[in-house]
């Protein structure tokens, strides 16, 4: 059963003031990493947010962009050296789409000592997904699917435990192709590149984003009752939560989550 959703990083790709989106899902001491942010700077997040490496048994990366994958070969190159040193029981579990796996391999190829990428296969199982599939990740039920991205394949997912269901739209806007998964959700994470007041300065659309406004509108009308909202501009970062609260109250009456970094959410 997930408990909380640790907040990693909030930032788009190019945000210096926070860490690019990433967060990891808690079920009891155990963890779920879901991207990884654009390099090494992932390690520190977790050593923030008080995670231990060891206790991630899942990591899914949902695409191919810098600011989502380059961080996994840190995590690979960090996990690895604690499975040689006998500090990792059991095997990592990294879920991905079919065609990114061997982007990831050729990664951790060019990049990290041999004995760490003969890791991939037994102690770090790399599992392609198809839109659709389901499979079970730390007892909850994970279904994957198509975001039908305008850039580069991408994957969402959902995650159903009792009573409960979240949704991941990744970093795109909602593509209404997707509603079989979305419906029903109890909480949607949804990238909101800016504030709609500001889309002539930040440009989300030509960026394919959306801003705050137009993920509130999507949620009220979804009848989805907690919204989380990142993958965002960082310019605005210390007033951040306070200016899009302000515009998304305008659109969404449920509970509308604008989190900093290193912030956790209950999920309970």
């Amino acid at each position: 059963m997930m408990e909380k959703l640790i907040v990693l990083g909030t930032g788009n790709a190019l945000a210096t003031h926070c860490y690019n989106t990433c967060f990891a899902l808690q079920c009891g001491a155990q963890y779920i990493l879901v991207d990884a942010g654009g390099g090494n700077g992932i390690l520190v997040q977790l050593e923030k947010a008080g995670i231990d490496p060891a206790a991630i048994r899942h990591l899914i990366v949902t695409h191919e962009h810098c600011d989502h994958l380059l961080g996994v070969v840190w995590i690979v190159r960090k996990i690895g050296t604690l499975m040689l040193n006998g500090g990792y029981e059991g095997t990592l579990h990294l879920w991905c789409h079919a065609g990114l796996i061997e982007t990831i391999r050729t990664l951790c190829r060019l990049t990290l000592q041999k004995k760490f990428s003969d890791l991939q296969g037994d102690r770090i199982a790399l599992h392609p997904v198809a839109d659709g599939e389901t499979a079970s990740l730390l007892g909850s039920a994970f279904t994957f699917f198509d975001i039908h991205s305008t850039k580069a394949p991408q994957y969402g997912f959902t995650a159903r435990w009792p009573g409960k269901k979240l949704t991941c739209l990744g970093d795109e806007p909602y593509n209404p192709l997707c509603e079989p998964y979305v419906t029903g959700s109890d909480w949607l994470l949804s990238e909101a590149f800016c504030l709609y007041g500001d889309r002539d300065r930040f440009k989300p659309y030509e960026k394919h984003h959306s801003t705050v406004k137009d993920a509130c509108e999507l949620a009220q009308s979804l009848g989805v009752p907690h919204l989380v909202l990142w993958h965002t501009e960082d310019k605005h970062y210390d007033r951040r939560k306070e200016l899009y609260m302000a515009e998304g109250s305008r659109y969404y009456t449920g509970d509308l989550q604008v989190p900093y970094d290193l912030e956790t959410i209950s999920l309970q």
